[in-house]
């Protein structure tokens, strides 16, 4: 897909490549899975740049209106999800 990612452009250049590393692994999530741990590892660099749960929630709610990919979704099965299994999220159902 071809679409910007939500970015703060203050951010640093290794931030921004972080940040943008997060939104990949989101797409994995979505489309064929990934690792717990590794979600689990970009998520915790990205709220290292991004703290507040506002500004967390305006990026997510940005990158799903570009992208179709549920973030807080992805976010929340690291919860529900032992070390060393993959996740997968289901697709966003759509309303008819």
């Amino acid at each position: 897909m071809e679409y910007q990612y939500p970015i703060d452009y203050r951010w640093s250049t290794d931030e921004i490549v972080d940040v943008i590393h997060f939104y990949e692994c989101i797409e994995k999530a979505h489309e064929k899975g990934i690792d717990r741990d590794t979600l689990l590892q970009a998520y915790r660099r990205f709220k290292e740049i991004v703290p507040g749960k506002a500004e967390e929630k305006t990026l997510f709610n940005e990158f799903e209106e570009v992208s179709g990919y549920v973030s807080y979704q992805a976010v929340k099965e690291i919860k529900q999800t032992g070390t060393g299994e993959k996740i997968k999220v289901a697709p966003k159902k759509t309303k008819r």
